[in-house]
């Protein structure tokens, strides 16, 4: 059943920093609140969700600094391109997320946009936490050596 559903969601835009920069624990799936022409503007992928979060602000979880361009066919009624957006879950969700963003250092972090099979615009939060400089290194020296090791059984099997 899972597999159906991804082969009919569309990836928007997703944030490969985040992996880079931040360990991911554990990741979720919310929708979120537009306004105006900003679903459409989403349609032809013009959005960022570079430097973004996902912050509890009262009883409500809110989605900042992820950019949506202006529709340029919109009126002069377009919502800020940087406004606060609401991310909706349950209330068991709502609960779980405040409670591991409590712990020292853990953040909500959007990963990927997407529309999902019934068109709906959805957020893929993951919770984690910010990598030090040293598991960055590290992380980047095991990648480099899984990709040596795959040339050199590409350049064996050419042999």
């Amino acid at each position: 059943m899972k597999g159906k559903k991804d082969e009919k969601s569309k990836v928007i835009n997703t944030h490969r920093e985040a992996r880079h920069h931040y360990e991911i624990f554990e990741s979720i799936e919310a929708g979120l609140v537009l306004v105006g022409c900003e679903v459409k503007s989403l349609r032809d992928s013009q959005c960022s969700l570079i430097g973004s979060f996902a912050r509890f602000e009262g009883n409500q979880l809110l989605l900042q600094n992820a950019y949506i361009a202006p529709y340029p066919q919109g009126n002069r009624e377009n919502p800020d391109p940087k406004r606060l957006r609401k991310l909706l879950l349950h209330k068991s969700q709502l609960e779980k997320l405040r409670i591991r963003t409590q712990e020292k250092g853990m953040v909500l972090i959007p990963l990927k946009l997407y529309f999902s099979d019934r068109g709906m615009v959805k957020v893929e939060l993951g919770v984690g936490r910010s990598k030090k400089h040293e598991d960055q290194r590290a992380d980047i020296k095991e990648r480099d050596a899984k990709r040596q090791v795959s040339r050199d059984i590409k350049n064996r099997n050419r042999r």
